[in-house]
């Protein structure tokens, strides 16, 4: 009699963006129809994944720590395969082998279609393999199963709707590592969209470099706010938001979509990067300050109350304290609800990895302290603003620990809600009254809903 082959079984890590979440979802599906399992602990996989992000140099230091320690396994488990996925692996393809001649397996961003096929080549003894064409194959991955993209949320799922970047600014490697800008078809998507909504998704982030260019090259009768509207009708659909928007490009039919469509939440992902235009013209971001901040009054016009949150990146080639100023003027000027704040670090490749980095470590740290202080306190004084109000959330977990109110999810604007209440569960939409502001939260109860009306 033969014997019932044994689940292999895979531990997937992932250090990045919401596309590297996305991407890991899909390479566990790819490998659960080839035989694998999801593990929880490294030492119980027979294939390890690490998903990098070569966005800035602290995420590759943590992702060679992480491989780093994982090195160990091999020595009592000689037999386990180690592969390195993302931008990090697309960046350095054959480099990593040489650093770390212990791995199996270099998978670039355009190749996860093809992991199935180097899993199987790996082990019957061929490798390692490095394969970093930024050139992707057809995608067979038609649902996700049980594991829905995202950030381990049962209601709330990624959808990449396009891959690349067409804009080159001057510090980021994005367009190195994922390649130009290549749009979906809108079938696909819905096709994909349906079949999350499907699986239990009540919430859908849309996903792209920069989802304002969608359409490019697809024809002039689909562009992002006609994708928008498609997607926003679906049956089944409770919320709609999208990542990443570039300023440059957010049109006056995609401001209008906030008041037009619904389900599309009141927040936008605004970078702005700099407040300075003289920093903003060296990074070629495509817009002054004066541009930047018409747009978000026309955000503000056509949704009252919407949230805009943004990425701020201190310490650029040639920034000096008046620049510096500048930026934290703007943060005042807008007040953000939340901002992503970081210190520059030459990314190998770009433009501005060819000018000197001369502003010193010490002054970009102080800076990004300053700056992170500002934005905490404009958030605290939102928070505070919210108590006594209402907001509606989207019940996204049901929270365990003692002393934490019973349900947790997000509002509209993309705040943290904890809250009490009876009779709920997940995917719901609840109307939370605001009872108590934090620095990252905000806590409440369900509000009561309304007796029905008694007719004589």
């Amino acid at each position: 009699m033969s014997e019932t082959p044994t689940t292999r079984r895979v531990y997937l890590e992932t250090f990045g963006c919401q596309m590297n979440d996305y991407d890991t979802a899909r390479m566990m599906r790819l490998l659960e129809t080839a035989g694998y399992e999801k593990v929880e602990l490294p030492k119980d996989a027979d294939l390890i994944l690490v998903n990098t992000c070569s966005v800035r140099d602290k995420a590759e230091q943590k992702a060679l720590s992480r491989l780093g320690r994982l090195k160990s396994l091999r020595r009592t488990r000689p037999g386990i395969l180690l592969g390195v996925t993302g931008c990090f692996a697309q960046r350095e393809g054959e480099k990593f082998l040489r650093r770390m001649p212990y791995i199996d397996l270099i998978l670039g961003t355009g190749a996860i279609e093809r992991l199935p096929e180097h899993i199987r080549a790996l082990e019957c003894g061929r490798g390692p393999i490095v394969d970093i064409d930024l050139e992707p194959t057809p995608s067979p991955v038609t649902d996700f199963g049980r594991h829905l993209p995202g950030k381990g949320s049962s209601v709330a799922a990624f959808l990449t709707i396009m891959r690349g970047c067409d804009n080159y600014c001057a510090y980021c490697v994005v367009p190195y590592v994922r390649g130009p800008e290549r749009s979906r078809p809108p079938d696909d998507i819905l096709r994909e969209a349906r079949g999350l909504i499907t699986q239990g998704a009540h919430e859908l982030t849309l996903l792209g470099q920069n989802v304002n260019s969608y359409g490019r090259g697809l024809g002039d009768e689909i562009d992002f706010p006609r994708l928008l509207t498609m997607v926003h009708d679906l049956d089944g659909l409770t919320r709609l938001r999208f990542t990443t928007s570039h300023p440059k490009d957010l049109s006056d039919r995609l401001i209008d979509a906030f008041a037009k469509l619904p389900k599309l939440a009141p927040h936008l992902h605004l970078p702005v990067q700099a407040g300075s235009n003289q920093v903003l013209a060296r990074m070629n971001r495509g817009y002054t300050v004066e541009q930047y901040l018409a747009r978000v009054d026309a955000l503000r016009a056509a949704r009252p109350g919407i949230a805009v949150t943004t990425d701020i990146l201190v310490g650029f080639p040639g920034e000096t304290d008046d620049d510096f100023r500048q930026t934290c003027d703007l943060v005042e000027s807008v007040r953000y609800s939340n901002a992503f704040s970081f210190r520059y670090s030459v990314r190998p490749g770009t433009a501005a990895a060819k000018w000197p980095d001369d502003v010193p470590d010490e002054q970009k740290i102080e800076r990004l302290i300053n700056l992170q202080a500002r934005q905490q306190r404009i958030t605290r004084e939102l928070h505070r603003e919210m108590v006594g109000g209402r907001v509606e959330v989207l019940v996204e977990r049901e929270q365990t620990e003692p002393g934490l109110p019973r349900w947790s999810g997000k509002s509209g604007c993309y705040r943290e809600v904890h809250f009490a209440g009876d009779d709920i569960g997940l995917g719901d939409m609840v109307t939370v009254e605001v009872e108590r502001a934090f620095a990252n939260h905000l806590e409440g109860r369900a509000a009561p809903t309304a007796p029905p009306v008694q007719r004589q």
